[in-house]
């Protein structure tokens, strides 16, 4: 019991701090964002409550993974391990929802940075292509010079009207683009976080279904934490795993594979529902097989 409600602390803690820190870093990126654009006038248009929606399956996930590591190593057992998880994670997810959906006042945390401005002659680079304006950078339509690899220099003296085309210009190079593994992670987290919002102001109950039926897959995992006696092997294990789920999830939630699993099951079931219904089938099969496991274990000792 007492273990049990380290497990309580320890999730609701690690939950709350990694959707705060995930917040931050995305906030922090979008200044970033704001800081590098051309011209002065441009902004990416999002607000801290988009922000929110695409750091909630972080805490989700990450919460998920790091309590039922903590609970194999503190040898809670597994059926109360995953049902105090489950039900946490689902009161903090109802929650947090509920907050995000509160905080349109706040943002004002957002206000645009002031941007870089430059006079005549700044050069923007990419890829070997370069273009290089002849006037401010408050005027991104005026005079330029563009050189790509291989060809001569293009002068557009306006490039805008039907025989010119203009090319649009690069973000300033204020940093180095990070590995596309992580791109990829931070990619399917914002796809994540826009279904949970998508469903969240189309129907409550879509949105309760799907973020329990996710929970229920991912805290079905537990035995995947108990591979090994070696607790960090397990939790990197338990990270790759989680990858793949985050991964199936974006790929279950595509409108292709929704159509083609709602015309397999004959329309018999609302589509909302058949992204929740392939997480809870799977989370189930899981379930079973850990208890079976169980069951089987002390007979082969």
């Amino acid at each position: 019991m007492k273990n049990l409600a380290k497990l309580v602390l320890f999730f609701s803690s690690s939950f709350i701090i990694i959707f705060f820190a995930a917040l931050v870093i995305r906030i922090f990126a979008s200044w970033v964002e704001m800081a590098r654009l051309i011209p002065v006038t441009a902004r990416p248009g999002e607000d801290l409550t988009v922000l929110a929606w695409g750091a909630l399956p972080t805490a989700i996930y990450l919460s998920i993974l790091i309590s039922l590591s903590y609970s194999g190593r503190k040898k809670i057992p597994i059926p109360s391990s995953m049902l105090c998880i489950i039900i946490l994670a689902s009161i903090l997810t109802g929650g947090l929802a509920l907050g995000i959906n509160r905080v349109n006042s706040l943002n004002t945390a957002l206000n645009p940075v002031n941007p870089i401005q430059s006079g005549p002659g700044l050069v923007l680079s990419r890829s070997g292509s370069s273009i290089v304006l002849l006037r401010e950078s408050s005027a991104p339509a005026g005079p330029r010079i563009a050189s790509f690899p291989g060809e001569p220099l293009i002068y557009q003296e306006l490039p805008l009207g039907p025989n010119n085309t203009i090319i649009p210009l690069p973000p300033l190079p204020l940093g180095e683009e990070s590995p596309w593994f992580i791109r990829s992670i931070e990619i399917d987290f914002t796809l994540t976080g826009a279904e949970l919002r998508k469903r969240f102001y189309e129907d409550l109950f879509s949105f309760a279904v799907y973020a329990f039926s996710l929970i229920l897959l991912l805290s079905s995992l537990r035995f995947i934490l108990e591979k090994s006696l070696w607790p960090l092997a397990n939790i990197f294990l338990g990270a790759l795993i989680f990858r793949g789920i985050l991964a199936l999830e974006v790929f279950v939630n595509s409108r292709e594979i929704n159509a083609l699993i709602y015309a397999f099951l004959a329309e018999r079931a609302p589509s909302m529902l058949i992204s929740p219904m392939a997480f809870c089938a799977l989370g189930i099969l899981i379930i079973l097989y850990t208890l079976l496991s169980c069951i089987a274990r002390p007979r082969r000792n």
